[in-house]
């Protein structure tokens, strides 16, 4: 910026966005000095660089506008894990789809998980067959990421979105 500038020559831009062409960078420091505002340096890696006469401060001020834009714009993916047993009833597993769906739609990732208590580690299969079914309810919308798979007392699922 300004005095910074060491280069002989630069490809000189004006405020107005019109190309003036290769300008000693004296001279293109007196026509930003002139007019009230800073000459920048856009692209050092070009040769000769790329300078253009403009007002530093509201560039920053644009340049950090909108980096908070994109910024709020973000999603950040998180983990929503929806519980279940064996036992669970039909009616009670369509509220559970239909609240993976709505953590999907969103972004979300979800993990099922089914708990176990006592003697219901002897029927895992039904841990199993609840699995597929969310699956089977959720395959328009979400992909199976890790299959059913069973840790202590629990079987863990994770759905991601298509």
């Amino acid at each position: 910026m300004n005095e910074r500038i060491t280069i002989r020559q630069v490809m000189l831009v004006d405020d107005e966005g019109k190309r003036v062409g290769l300008v000693p960078t004296e001279q293109a420091l007196a026509m930003a000095v002139e007019r009230g505002l800073d000459l920048v340096e856009v692209n050092a890696k070009a040769r000769p660089p790329v300078c253009r006469i403009m007002d530093y401060g509201r560039y920053k001020y644009e340049q950090n506008k909108k980096a908070h834009e994109a910024k709020a714009r973000q999603h950040r993916q998180k983990v929503k894990t929806v519980r279940l047993r064996p036992k669970t009833d039909p009616h009670m597993l369509e509220i559970r789809v239909a609240m993976a769906r709505d953590f999907l739609e969103r972004g979300d990732k979800v993990q099922l998980m089914i708990l176990f208590r006592g003697r219901e580690m002897a029927h895992q299969e039904l841990g199993i067959k609840h699995c597929e079914e969310v699956a089977k309810a959720l395959e328009d919308i979400a992909k199976v990421e890790q299959p059913p798979r069973i840790e202590g007392k629990r079987m863990t699922m994770l759905l991601g979105k298509r």
